[in-house]
C-alpha cells in the first residue's frame, strides 16, 4: 500500500465507527426516553442469567436444528473478525498480515477462521433454504412483509458475501498459499485461479480485502437500521431481564399511591418532595413509549423477529389478531418515530399519535391469555407480556375501556365478592353436590 491508500483507509475507519457511535447514541437517547425502574439488584444472578442465554445461547438451542445453525453462525462471524484487528493495523500501516509473526498460532488462527466461514457460509445457505424454499410459517406471518422480510434477507446476504470474501482474499494471496499452513480451506480454491499472471492475483486479493473490511463497516452501521442490533443489545437485554416469577405481575406506584391516599387523606402521597418538587398523579398504565419503562424500550430493540413468540403464542395459533412479535415491532417502530421527532425538532413536539390505537389494537391486547409462552419462548429474555400489561391498565384504568365480559366480571366482583351473578351468601352452594 501507498499513503494515499492508508489516507483511504484511515479516513473510511473514522467515518464508519464515527456514524456507528452516532447512531449508537440515538438508540440509549430513544431507551432513556422510557420510565426510570430498578434493575441493579441481583448482580450475580443478572451476569449468570447474561452468560447462559446471550453467551451460552441455552434457550435457542431448544430447537435444535435452528440453534446450532445459530450458535455456528454467531461463533463464526465474532471469532472471524478478530481478524479485523491485523486489517486495520496492515490498512492504516501498509503492511501485510503483520500477525504473521506469530508462526504456528497465526497458522492455527487463521486455519480456524477458514473452518468457521465455511461452516457459517453453509449454516447462512440453510437458514436461506428454511426461509425461502422451506417456508417456515412464523417467517411467514402478516408483519413479516417489506423491511422486515427484506431485512432478515440482507442479513443473510451480507454475511454469504463477507465471508466468501474472507476465503477468497487467502485463496489469492499467493504468498501466504505458499506458506503451505493456516489454509485448509481456502488452498481448495486456489485452484480456480491457476493460470492468472501474478498481478491479476494480486488485484483480485487486494479487492477482496477492501470488500472485505468496507462491508464490514456497512455491516456494522447497518445493525441500526436491522432487527440484527441484537447482536449488540442482547447482553444488556438478558442481564435487565425480570427474574421474578413468570406471571407475577407488578403493583403500580401510581395505584399505591392513590389506595394510601383514600385510607388516609391527610398522608397525601402527592405532596411537595423533600426537595421541595410538587409531584402529581401519575398515569396508570401505558398509552405510548414514553410511558413504557427504559427496559422494555430496550426489548423492542433487542427484539429478533424470530417470531418464536408468535409460534407458541396460542391467541395467535387459534386465529385471533394477537403476535407478539408485531407488539414488539410496532413499539419499536413507535419510538424510531418518536425518535426521528426528536431529532428534527429539537424536542419532541406532539403528533397527535400513541403507541396505542395508532400502532396496537385493542383487538390485540384483549386476545392475549396472560400465559407468558411468548415470555418463555424468547431467545434472549423479551417480554412482550409486560407492554401488553401496561396498555390493558390504561384502557380498564384510564378510559374504563375493558370488554364487556371483564366489566361484568368486576361488577360483580364489587357487588357479589365473586366474578359470578348470585348472592355471597350462595358461594358455597357447590360443595352441597
Amino acid at each position: 500500500m501507498n499513503y494515499i491508500d492508508n489516507l483511504v483507509f484511515a479516513i473510511i475507519l473514522i467515518i464508519g465507527i464515527g456514524f456507528f457511535v452516532k447512531n449508537s447514541k440515538k438508540i440509549i437517547r430513544n431507551i432513556k426516553l422510557g420510565k426510570n425502574i430498578d434493575r441493579s439488584d441481583l448482580p450475580k444472578e443478572r451476569f449468570n442469567n447474561m452468560l447462559k442465554i446471550a453467551f451460552g445461547q441455552s434457550k435457542m438451542v431448544k430447537r435444535p436444528i435452528a440453534g446450532i445453525l445459530h450458535i455456528i453462525v454467531y461463533a463464526g462471524f465474532i471469532i472471524i473478525n478478530i481478524e479485523v484487528v491485523e486489517i486495520i493495523i496492515d490498512g492504516l500501516f501498509g503492511t501485510h498480515r503483520i500477525l504473521s509473526f506469530l508462526g504456528g498460532f497465526y497458522s492455527f488462527l487463521i486455519g480456524s477462521f477458514e473452518i468457521l466461514a465455511l461452516l457459517v457460509l453453509v449454516s447462512v445457505i440453510i437458514f436461506w433454504i428454511r426461509r425461502m424454499v422451506l417456508r417456515i410459517p412464523r417467517f411467514w406471518n402478516k408483519e413479516m412483509v417489506g423491511w422486515p422480510k427484506n431485512d432478515a434477507l440482507n442479513i443473510l446476504y451480507f454475511e454469504m458475501v463477507l465471508m466468501s470474501l474472507f476465503l477468497i482474499m487467502n485463496a489469492t494471496d499467493v504468498h501466504f498459499q505458499e506458506m503451505g499452513f493456516g489454509n485448509p480451506i481456502s488452498r481448495f480454491l486456489a485452484p480456480i485461479f491457476d493460470g492468472l499472471p501474478f498481478n491479476n492475483l494480486h488485484i483480485i486479493e487486494r479487492l477482496a480485502w477492501w470488500f472485505h473490511i468496507v462491508g464490514i463497516f456497512v455491516f456494522l452501521n447497518y445493525l441500526y437500521y436491522s432487527k440484527h442490533l441484537h447482536i449488540l443489545l442482547a447482553f444488556p437485554n438478558t442481564y435487565y431481564a425480570n427474574l421474578k416469577p413468570k406471571g407475577q405481575f407488578t403493583n403500580l406506584e401510581a395505584v399505591t399511591k392513590e389506595v394510601k391516599l383514600m385510607m388516609d387523606p391527610n398522608a397525601n402521597p402527592y405532596a411537595a418532595t423533600p426537595e421541595g418538587e410538587e409531584t402529581t398523579p401519575e398515569k396508570f398504565g401505558a398509552s405510548d413509549v414514553a410511558d413504557l419503562s427504559w427496559v422494555q424500550l430496550m426489548n423492542a430493540y433487542t427484539c429478533t423477529e424470530c417470531g418464536r413468540c408468535t409460534s407458541v403464542c396460542p391467541a395467535n395459533i387459534t386465529g385471533k389478531k394477537l403476535s407478539p412479535r408485531a407488539i414488539m415491532m410496532k413499539t419499536r417502530d413507535r419510538l424510531e418515530e418518536v425518535g426521528a421527532n426528536i431529532d428534527k425538532n429539537g424536542k419532541y413536539i406532539e403528533d397527535e399519535k400513541q403507541l396505542l390505537n395508532d400502532y396496537i389494537t385493542p383487538e390485540e391486547l384483549w386476545a392475549c391469555t396472560s400465559c407468558n409462552a411468548c415470555v418463555e419462548a424468547c431467545p434472549v429474555d423479551i417480554d412482550p407480556l409486560s407492554i401488553i400489561t401496561d396498555l390493558r391498565r390504561y384502557l380498564v384504568m384510564e378510559q374504563s375501556a375493558a370488554p364487556q365480559g371483564l366489566n361484568m366480571m368486576m361488577t360483580n366482583i364489587e357487588n357479589n365478592g365473586a366474578p359470578w351473578q348470585y348472592n355471597q351468601m350462595d358461594r358455597l352452594n357447590w360443595k352441597e353436590e
